[in-house]
């Protein structure tokens, strides 16, 4: 095997394991649960924002140094800085890493050791975490070599005997704008945002390979492909399992519970041990990369002053704590904070990949500013802005910053400062 499709395979790998975490297993399944007979429009959502925003994250992270920090820089220095750690802080130590931990104990040790108190199961999960996060000089080929292949396996078996055996008849639910409410879906798994934070621990594993410039380039097309078929495989497969749980699962059952009663259904008694080891490999996996990005983005930006080892077990102390709230609470917590983060993050992806056209800074800045605006406007509990083009739909943010992008475009004058 070639020594760049290898290292390719190796790094994709590695990405797909650190984006495949708690939601990406919950979300899909229990869409397809909501949506029934309607699944393929379900799928066709969810992969849009969950797969497709993703791959469009890193792409536009490819075109400077392969870091966010280059990408967003363009809307000034202290945008950069603090949009940046705001970032890792609401879906690192806020949001998705505390979710991995609580996913793990919900779906991978209480089933099994009710009698482990959460809290010292979730401890024992963050040191496990620090173990790996600390030997930073392997992290890639550790995830990459050893941890991915076995949660791969295990998802496959899983889905592809759930797509050759039905467990249930998909059948027709009352499920409304079934694909805005994918696309939102795809929201929950916060792999866009992640692109954006996990883009450096990629550029820099090739760059310890020795690729760069254009080789670099094609190197970080090719191992975010391997991500992305990986994870549409899975987001499918799950979607449409779910839909044949319809007349299987109470109206009341959750998210864990369907993964649970869909294991058993496809796998039998053994069913949630295998389900949990896969959820337990893909939280960890997870958390290990936003734990990595997020201690090396203190460390730089503190310059030494906050050192890696510090950040590394900081986050994960307030990890710890937030974690015990439980998965349901988290993703409460999370709808609001992600329909404010999620407009800025695809309008500084949309403007860099479309930069041949849209050369304007200043429109830029103003396009970014906009979606800011709407998008905080829009999780002010009680305001009603229905009035405004999709905003019936979670997308009211989205001609405004249009709009404004092209008033910028033709009334302002190009800057570059």
């Amino acid at each position: 095997m070639k020594k760049s499709t290898k290292d390719s395979l190796v790094v994709g790998f590695a990405l797909f394991s650190m984006f495949f975490g708690a939601g990406n297993l919950i979300f899909p399944t229990f869409l397809g649960n909501t949506i029934g007979s309607q699944y393929l429009l379900g799928i066709i959502g969810f992969i849009i924002t969950g797969v497709g925003l993703p791959l469009l994250a890193i792409i536009a992270c490819s075109k400077g140094d392969g870091t966010f920090k280059t990408l967003s820089s363009k809307i000034g220095p202290k945008f950069s800085v603090m949009f940046t750690a705001i970032l890792f802080i609401a879906v690192g130590p806020m949001l998705a890493i505390p979710r991995t931990a609580a996913t793990t104990y919900e779906l991978a040790i209480n089933p099994f050791f009710s009698s482990i108190s959460p809290f010292i199961a979730m401890a024992i999960y963050f040191l496990i975490n620090l173990f790996f996060v600390l030997r930073k000089t392997s992290i890639i080929d550790t995830i990459g070599k050893y941890l991915t292949p076995a949660l791969m396996v295990l998802l496959f078996i899983l889905i592809v005997k759930g797509l050759m055996m039905p467990i249930g008849d998909i059948a027709h639910t009352n499920a409304t704008n079934v694909l805005s409410n994918s696309l939102l879906e795809g929201y929950q798994t916060m792999d866009a945002i992640a692109a954006l934070l996990f883009a450096g621990i990629i550029t820099t594993s090739l760059k310890s390979k020795g690729y760069e410039n254009k080789d670099m380039s094609k190197m970080i097309l090719k191992s975010s492909l391997v991500a992305v078929l990986g994870l549409a495989f899975v987001y499918g497969g799950l979607t449409y399992i779910g839909a044949q749980t319809v007349n299987l699962a109470s109206s009341d059952i959750g998210k864990t519970g369907l993964l649970i009663l869909i294991s058993k259904n496809i796998l039998g008694s053994a069913g949630p041990i295998i389900i949990g080891i896969a959820m337990g490999l893909a939280c960890l996996t997870t958390s290990i990369g936003l734990l990595t990005a997020g201690a090396n983005f203190f460390d730089k930006i503190s310059k030494g002053k906050l050192p890696f080892k510090f950040n590394a077990i900081l986050i994960s102390i307030i990890s710890l704590g937030l974690a015990t709230l439980g998965v349901d609470k988290i993703i409460v917590l999370s709808v609001p904070i992600l329909n404010i983060l999620y407009p800025v993050s695809i309008t500084l992806i949309a403007t860099t990949i479309l930069s041949k056209y849209i050369n304007n800074i200043r429109a830029m800045r103003i396009g970014v500013y906009t979606s800011l605006a709407f998008g905080v406007i829009f999780a002010i509990p009680g305001v009603n802005l229905s009035f405004i083009p999709l905003a019936s739909i979670g997308f009211g943010w989205l001609i405004p910053t249009v709009i404004s992008i092209i008033i910028g475009c033709l009334f302002l004058s190009k800057s570059y400062k």
